[in-house]
């Protein structure tokens, strides 16, 4: 049983390890999460930096929303 269990374990990280290999090529249209959120952050309206109230709102509000589950 646990020779299962840890063949699945490396199977599943030699998974991330190709997804986080090949995924991203530079020619790529699509933007990645980071560019993302570093385009929502980079947002203020005058010396308000309302883009990261956002991103760390929204996360506080996730991981409430997932607390009182």
């Amino acid at each position: 049983m646990s020779v299962v269990i840890v063949s699945l374990f490396v199977l599943g990280a030699v998974g991330l390890i190709v997804v986080a290999w090949f995924a991203r090529r530079e020619e790529s249209k699509i933007p990645s999460f980071g560019d993302l959120t570093g385009f929502v952050m980079a947002h203020q309206v005058g010396r308000v930096p309302v883009g990261r109230i956002a991103v760390l709102g929204f996360w506080w509000w996730l991981g409430w929303h997932f607390y009182a589950r």
